[in-house]
């Protein structure tokens, strides 16, 4: 049986490897092969989840690919100077967003398991440099259960909309409490479940992909970070982002609503989640 577990981890984990390299091969989302979420630009998908337009001009063309459920930057009250890492960095958006918030004297590290993403990600901050004159940015290969960072050394954990795609969530946040200096803190975007999903959109690989079938329970989630050692968690729910993805008409969305119960909604099952939390002193 636990062979059995240890084998589904694996497979989840390269379908969503396998699914992410070919968005930043060809385009396209985890919502569908269009530009983004149902025909909607990804400027539209970064407005509704909070991202200012003045957050957005500076960016590398192709950074921002529609992929998020919240600003995370928003929440985590970046300061200059400081050590920022973010999970699933994809082709660095967040990245070159927190960069300019810490200046020269910070540092912006995205961690990525997609070599593809890696390679877009690192052509991004060469243009990154060449636009801000910042040299702050970093991008390492690796999972997000086995961060390439060192204990007690970053500042702040950012995270948009990935650690759902983790199939060892518990073993994520066990590496954010490792590398968070003590007093640091985490600010991470997410999916999340309201209650439990039926089976058929639980097993579904589409909706793996789109960060739906790997949410798991609000509460879940809090027990998960409290037992990572990590305090005072809070969470902040967003679920017109939901509502806001199901009036696109995005196609992994009427997939969904497909196998929904009678009279139920996507939002009424999922939320985007706010969460932020504290390593102790």
């Amino acid at each position: 049986m636990g062979c059995e577990c240890n084998s589904n981890k694996k497979d989840a984990r390269e379908i969503v490897r396998d699914s992410y390299g070919k968005i930043a091969r060809d385009g396209g989302s985890c919502c569908g092969s269009s530009s983004c979420c149902g025909g909607s630009s990804a400027e539209d998908v970064a407005a509704v989840v909070g991202y200012s337009a003045k957050e957005l001009e500076s960016l590398p063309e192709g950074a921002n690919m529609g992929l998020s459920c919240g600003n995370p930057t928003a929440i985590a009250s970046l300061k200059p100077g400081e050590v920022v890492l973010d999970l699933g960095s994809g082709g660095g958006f967040d990245v070159f967003i927190a960069a300019r918030k810490l200046g020269p004297t910070g540092r912006a590290i995205g961690v990525d398991m997609t070599p593809d993403m890696l390679m877009k990600a690192r052509n991004n901050a060469e243009k990154f440099a060449e636009s801000t004159g910042l040299a702050n940015v970093e991008f390492r290969l690796g999972e997000i259960e086995h961060l390439p960072v060192a204990d007690n050394s970053v500042d702040v954990v950012i995270s948009n909309c990935v650690i759902n795609l983790s199939p060892e969530k518990q073993q994520v946040w066990k590496e954010i409490a490792r590398v968070l200096k003590p007093g640091g803190r985490v600010a991470v975007s997410d999916l999340a479940l309201l209650k439990p999903l039926p089976d058929a959109i639980r097993e579904s690989i589409a909706a793996l992909v789109g960060c739906i079938a790997g949410a798991v329970l609000v509460d879940d989630t809090r027990q998960m970070i409290e037992d990572a050692g990590l305090i005072n968690p809070a969470f902040a729910m967003k679920s017109d982002y939901i509502d806001s993805m199901s009036d696109w008409s995005d196609p992994l969305y009427r997939e969904i609503a497909e196998k929904l119960p009678a009279g139920a909604k996507a939002s009424d099952f999922v939320t985007s989640l706010n969460i932020t939390a504290y390593k102790p002193s």
